[in-house]
């Protein structure tokens, strides 16, 4: 089962007066690389949520965001009162002046707490990440699920796409087989014709041995039947790699290369037209293989 590299997981869990927000990003790399941000004093929960997304994730670029919030509570809040009897004099004072009458009871006196600076909400409070990790690691728990789901999602849709240019590569392949033998008796031929042309031109005698060692050399330049095994054995372990249980992404990626590697050899060496424009078609199917393994884990 082929697993991408690419996806997204995002979780909310409320619970003990918490609300913590996991979201979770992961594009290709060839290394597993994580990168987090998160709410002011909980940077210590770092190492812990390494560890739980190793559990899962081999290869990959992730990009972590934690935001943590929590239901305030009355020691959040602080008076000011200084600030708060400084408003009221000043009220007074202008009431008095202005000839207003203030009625103690009649009065908006709360609204007073709105004026800047008498209520300070800033107030700085401990994090216990021991106490509250539980309600987090289930937050990064669940994003991860989330995440592994699309990137099952589009490992599949993968692993469609990468048999399909396998078969096409391996019709290639076959063609090419059947006109590798043909090889040979072309270029036979085509010697035979030149030298019968140059004998008539020149009245001169070729023994036939000579022709026979000419073709036999050629034959052995050009003989692809080594990189034919070989570039089968390979798409056919690709094919199977694809099926595994397991995502092997840097294998298909190996796999890969001895592919472009054994194509290229049979096209410069087997100097025939026809089997240059199949080798073209594998190396185009090969290369979309490539691509796409570039994101498998």
């Amino acid at each position: 089962m082929l697993l991408s590299m690419t996806g997204f997981g995002e979780a909310l869990v409320e619970r003990d007066g918490l609300t913590v927000r996991v979201e979770l990003r992961s594009v290709n790399n060839r290394f597993f690389k994580m990168s987090i941000r998160s709410s002011e004093g909980y940077g210590m929960l770092e190492p812990k949520i390494e560890k739980r997304l190793r559990e899962k994730l081999k290869r990959g670029s992730l990009f972590v965001q934690l935001r943590v919030t929590r239901t305030r509570v009355a020691e959040d809040f602080q008076l000011n009162l200084e600030a708060l009897d400084g408003f009221r004099q000043s009220l007074l004072s202008w009431a008095g002046k202005s000839g207003v009458a203030l009625d103690d009871d009649r009065f908006p006196w709360d609204g007073l707490l709105r004026l800047p600076g008498v209520v300070d909400d800033t107030a700085r409070f401990e994090v216990d990440v021991d106490a509250e990790w539980p309600v987090v690691k289930e937050s990064v728990s669940e994003a991860l699920e989330n995440l592994q789901r699309m990137r099952i999602q589009e490992g599949q849709a993968m692993a469609d796409d990468l048999l399909v240019n396998i078969k096409l590569a391996q019709k290639h392949l076959e063609k090419i087989e059947t006109l590798a033998p043909v090889i040979v008796e072309t270029y036979q031929t085509r010697l035979l014709e030149r030298v019968r042309k140059n004998i008539d031109d020149v009245n001169v005698v070729l023994e036939p041995q000579d022709i026979i060692r000419e073709v036999g050399l050629f034959a052995d330049r050009c003989d692809i039947s080594e990189e034919i095994v070989r570039l089968r054995n390979h798409l056919e372990q690709f094919e199977k790699q694809v099926d595994c249980e397991t995502s092997e992404g840097k294998k298909l990626d190996f796999l890969t290369q001895e592919m472009f590697r054994e194509t290229n050899t049979i096209g410069s060496k087997a100097n025939d037209f026809e089997i240059a424009q199949e080798v073209i078609e594998i190396k185009a199917a090969i290369e979309r293989i490539r691509e796409m393994v570039q994101n498998v884990e």
